[in-house]
């Protein structure tokens, strides 16, 4: 696990990624949960399938990618927000990528934002384009923000 437990951050060595064929599809749900705790809203969520736990509830997720739709039920279930959904094929230029957010007021679309990474640090800006708050979403909205394909696999919140 890195230095994760020294750090108190991931970073992309930590975290398992679809191939470039698989984000070529479209949405996918990456899954950026590490530790070994007993949990599993994730895979009990799972629509496909996809996710599930390798031997027991202490396991971290596994997920088959090609079986991910990426639907969104595992991101609002997830109790760690350790769940996001990754559209790379949103523009030319940009990705849309899907995170939780349990704040009140909701962002509102075409809003900018200033994207975070996971060390806390601006790593760029942003555009919400939409937020998708349903009854299976288990009361955690979905903020869909596109912003530069680079920035896909590296922001992971946003200020405001």
């Amino acid at each position: 696990m890195s230095d994760f437990l020294k750090n108190g951050y991931l970073t992309l060595d930590d975290i398992r990624q679809p191939e470039d064929a698989r984000f070529a599809k479209g949405a996918v749900a990456v899954i950026e949960c590490v530790q070994k705790i007993p949990c599993n809203p994730c895979s009990d969520a799972c629509p496909k399938g996809a996710i599930t736990m390798k031997t027991s509830i202490n396991d971290t997720p596994d997920i088959d990618f090609s079986l991910c739709n990426g639907c969104g039920i595992c991101v609002a279930n997830c109790p760690g927000l350790a769940i996001f959904l990754i559209d790379k094929n949103y523009s030319e230029t940009e990705a849309l990528v899907g995170m939780p957010y349990e704040f009140r007021p909701l962002p509102e679309a075409e809003e900018a934002v200033t994207l975070i990474d996971r060390q806390g640090q601006v790593c760029g800006k942003g555009v919400v384009k939409k937020v998708r708050n349903t009854k299976a979403m288990d009361r955690t909205p979905i903020v869909f923000i596109a912003m530069d394909k680079d920035l896909a696999m590296t922001a992971r919140f946003f200020r405001r």
